[in-house]
């Protein structure tokens, strides 16, 4: 233990007369601020987001945004992208529609040992969250009017395989453990929802936050839980079959 670190355990154990005075005296140091001038500093934060915000734009326009297009096939007409750029990793196509809202907190990643290079395919009028997370080992599509709240995670393929003995020579994961993941026109994933490979997810359904789905979701529903099963129709006059329930 060094020197500083003995203070400061002796200091926090306000043991004696001194120790006790010198905790409070540094913490009132420590949370020590210029007093609020009123409008003055409200004015002076008002001015300073301003300032953020037109830096911000800038580099969005001006940086971001078009480094991020030029891995797309084709550039995404009213692409806004906020908050940094998105991580793209590994051999990945990826065609984005029209007016997509995407947080630069996501990340793309391709299966590197696919037979052939794993494909992306976004709709138009999408908006996905903060730290979303896309694995395609072969195919991820989301349809148009889809919504991904914050940290979605679909995985279409998990990385590693299951065999330990496979893990540890650092093998890749087998093709059972890989599949397409579809997400069909108006649907929407909750915070923190993780889709694994091979599901698709029926048109204007809602998976619930926090839910892993491991199977298909039928159209027009609510699901939710791990695994998500179906809770319930979404509108009254949507009939789901009990077969569908997962």
């Amino acid at each position: 233990m060094t020197a500083v670190n003995k203070l400061k355990g002796w200091i926090k154990r306000q043991d004696t007369p001194t120790t006790k005075w010198l905790y409070k005296t540094l913490k009132q140091v420590r949370s020590a601020s210029f007093p609020v001038i009123p409008g003055f500093h409200g004015a002076l934060y008002t001015i300073s987001r301003g300032i953020k915000g037109v830096f911000l734009n800038l580099v969005r326009v001006c940086w971001t945004t078009p480094l991020f297009q030029s891995q797309l096939e084709r550039p995404c007409k009213q692409l806004y992208i906020f908050g940094g750029m998105p991580l793209v990793i590994g051999p990945l196509k990826m065609a984005f529609g029209d007016d997509v809202r995407l947080s630069g907190q996501t990340t793309f990643t391709g299966r590197s040992d696919a037979e052939s290079t794993p494909e992306l395919k976004v709709g138009s009028h999408i908006d996905i969250g903060w730290q979303c997370t896309f694995a395609v080992g072969t195919r991820i599509e989301l349809q148009d009017n889809v919504r991904l709240s914050e940290r979605c995670f679909l995985a279409g393929y998990p990385g590693h395989p299951l065999d330990p003995a496979d893990r540890a020579a650092g093998l890749p994961a087998t093709p059972d453990q890989v599949g397409d993941i579809i997400v069909e026109e108006g649907a929407w994933l909750c915070f923190g929802t993780i889709v694994l490979a091979g599901v698709r997810i029926g048109a204007g359904s809602v998976v619930a936050a926090g839910s892993v789905v491991t199977k298909d979701i039928p159209p027009g529903v609510l699901a939710a839980g791990s695994p998500a099963r179906v809770i319930r129709p979404i509108h009254a006059d949507v009939e789901v079959a009990k077969s569908h329930a997962l």
